[in-house]
């Protein structure tokens, strides 16, 4: 705003002086003058100063749109907003809920009292995830089980209850001193597989429910994100990799796409734009990585992600590109994604417009994520 307020200063400045500029400049002088302000026009930090600007201008003008809509509301109207805020319980049969909903929870009551979500994804289990939000506010995920209760439930947004006081932004000290030691494996039928010493998450086993707390070590290690998975569920699981399949592709395409957006809102950034087009781009990548082995942002040809891009005649001025692997979830790739500060950056970049997700599986059914970035 301050920048805003100078640039505007400094046109009135001109504009009121630009008589006097003239009598003291000499022809010469002046179109001498008038060719540096156009080579200016062309110039990229010239560019990119005024789009920053312009950008500003724009975050100034809907905060005060904002504080005068605001200050015409009359005190009822203030009241009945407050009131329509949610309200969170805490869970009455499970150790956690989110949103006010607990795993064993009937679809059609969670219906009843959400409507319809606003998408459903296949998932690593075999059934679908069920998103649920306002325009990605208070996002959360709910999983289904054969008999219409849920059995899954995820949220990176500070909506979680519990009977013993975790919640978002706890530390991980505090989670362990209520949970107890994460789990150092898991069993499934005969096999036991090793949960990997990861800094980012701890697993428990509470209630029959594998519970996983994520944590942001950009924030303290403190908890950013719940996933709450029952143990019947987890078990009809067979193996740490889902056999790839078309509709899995898409389901953790639009998964990745969805947390990216809720993780902007949680930090009051601008919601992004699905694009099919960078999505093709992105893909291909992915397939790329997954068929010839190998993991990098340029591939075996020597092709940056921008000059990926401009082949598939992608107009930006700005871009950026995030990839993962191996994660058999598009929750535990975002997830990581986020505690990797480059990857972080781009996720939380205010300047991007649109995001393409695009995944590819190799011959273990082990995923390939590839995000691309951009602005116009």
């Amino acid at each position: 705003m301050f920048r805003f307020l100078i640039l505007i200063i400094i046109l009135f400045f001109l504009y009121n002086s630009w008589q006097t500029f003239e009598k003291h400049l000499g022809n010469n002088e002046l179109s001498k003058g008038l060719d540096y302000i156009d080579s200016l026009k062309n110039n990229p930090e010239v560019k990119s100063t005024i789009n920053s600007l312009y950008l500003e201008i724009q975050d100034s003008l809907k905060q005060v749109e904002k504080q005068f809509i605001q200050s015409q509301q009359s005190p009822q109207q203030k009241e009945l907003r407050k009131e329509e805020e949610i309200k969170l319980g805490k869970p009455s049969k499970q150790v956690f809920s989110v949103f006010n909903v607990e795993l064993g929870n009937q679809k059609k009551d969670i219906v009843k009292s959400l409507g319809p979500a606003e998408r459903s994804s296949l998932n690593e289990y075999g059934t679908k995830w069920y998103a649920y939000h306002d325009h990605y506010h208070n996002f959360f995920m709910v999983m289904y089980d054969e008999t219409n209760k849920a059995a899954g439930l995820y949220t990176n947004e500070d909506i979680i209850s519990s009977s013993n006081g975790i919640k978002l932004g706890s530390s991980k000290k505090e989670v362990r001193a209520q949970l107890g030691e994460p789990l150092s494996r898991i069993q499934k039928g005969l096999v036991y597989y090793q949960v990997q010493g990861n800094e980012d998450y701890d697993v428990f086993l509470v209630d029959n429910t594998y519970t996983t707390i994520f944590y942001d070590k950009h924030e303290g290690n403190t908890v950013t994100a719940l996933l709450l998975i029952s143990k019947d569920l987890e078990s009809k699981k067979m193996g740490i990799y889902t056999e790839a399949n078309q509709a899995l592709k898409e389901g953790f395409e639009y998964q990745l796409f969805d947390l990216t957006n809720a993780s902007r809102v949680n930090y009051g950034l601008p919601v992004l734009t699905w694009d099919q087009h960078v999505r093709d781009t992105a893909r291909k990548h992915s397939k790329d990585m997954a068929v010839n082995e190998y993991f990098d942002h340029t591939n075996l040809q020597g092709k940056s992600p921008f000059d990926r891009m401009k082949e598939d005649h992608i107009l930006f001025h700005l871009a950026g590109e995030n990839l993962a692997y191996g994660q058999f979830s598009s929750i535990f790739a975002h997830e990581g994604l986020m505690n990797s500060l480059g990857h972080r950056e781009n996720i939380l970049r205010k300047d991007y417009e649109f995001l393409g997700v695009g995944v590819a599986f190799n011959q273990e059914s082990q995923p390939y994520y590839t995000e691309n970035f951009y602005a116009k």
